[in-house]
């Protein structure tokens, strides 16, 4: 049977960007529901300054309370040699890094050029590698930016180039505001698997913005990609990308490969029950579509059982 992993951002990149600080208790929680829904890759949180992103600043009590299983892998973003540093001592053994292909993104976004996000980013990689740390690097923006427009491929590459050189294990592309479209995807990823990148070494990680994720998502499929970035419930955005809405729903994603034949290796019923418990912390409804078909047809269900 085919098979397509799933890589889970809600616990950072659906949190970060939430005014309301959520207790550490309850982040737990929202994870312990995504393991126990067969969940392997979780991107936890970020060490990031504290007063950067005051959501994550839990980032170390966090992970000392995740429960240890068999297969699962915790990632976290991290920002800088320091970030590293503290993801490293908080027993942290997968990181992801960032960076923009678009250059004024990537100003805004961490006020530096991409030259020096490089040059920091590649001693990150250095390090972590050489104490057997697992890498994933995403690339920002590359399908499109809200300030630049079009982002030539040729800025992608030159990253993608870089990035493997110093020793980073997989590529995450990221259409940042949702302004990709199958067709360009197709394009994108087929230029860079024919300049030397393997295909199983890319991730994608779509945004939903203007309700091309799931398509974009199974373009990357249709091309060999065999990893995608979701998030229960559609949860999260880029504070740096204006417009820029939810990330592709993790539960839009696992039904529809499913019922292509395409095993996740998820349960369906526990994640739509994780995105409803994020939803409870959250105060407010998601976006994400299968979430919203799952609890009116579970809400539809209890009427009529009390009916």
């Amino acid at each position: 049977m085919s098979t397509v992993s799933l890589y889970e951002v809600s616990p950072r990149d659906g949190l970060q960007n939430e005014a309301a600080v959520l207790p550490t208790e309850a982040k737990a929680e929202l994870i312990g529901r995504l393991v126990g829904a067969g969940v392997k890759d979780i991107e936890v949180t970020s060490f990031v300054r504290p007063r950067w992103i005051p959501q994550l600043s839990d980032a170390a009590e966090l992970v000392r309370m995740l429960p240890r299983v068999e297969g699962v892998r915790y990632w976290a973003l991290v920002p800088n040699r320091v970030g590293l540093e503290r993801a490293m001592e908080s027993g942290i053994r997968h990181v992801a890094t960032f960076l923009s292909a678009s250059e004024t993104h990537n100003t805004k976004n961490v006020n530096r050029t991409v030259r020096e996000s490089l040059a920091s980013v590649e001693e990150v990689i250095g390090v972590a590698r050489d104490d057997g740390i697992e890498v994933r690097s995403y690339i920002s923006t590359v399908f499109g930016c809200p300030y630049e427009g079009d982002v030539p491929v040729e800025n992608t590459l030159r990253i993608i180039e870089r990035l493997m050189a110093a020793g980073a294990q997989r590529i995450s592309l990221g259409d940042t505001t949702g302004m990709a479209n199958p067709r360009q995807v197709r394009e994108v990823i087929a230029r860079v698997v024919a300049e030397g990148l393997p295909v199983e070494s890319i991730a994608v990680h779509m945004h939903d913005t203007r309700g091309t994720a799931l398509a974009n998502a199974l373009a990357a499929y249709e091309l060999g990609v065999r990893q995608v970035d979701g998030s229960v419930g559609g949860m999260g955005g880029c504070p740096y990308a204006p417009g820029a809405s939810g990330n592709a729903a993790s539960e839009d994603m696992v039904f529809t490969f499913e019922a292509m034949g395409i095993d996740t290796g998820i349960d369906l019923e526990a994640l739509a029950e994780a995105g409803c418990y994020a939803e409870t912390l959250l105060g407010r409804e998601l976006p994400g579509r299968f979430h919203l078909y799952w609890k009116g047809a579970h809400a539809r269900a209890a009427k009529a059982r009390t009916a």
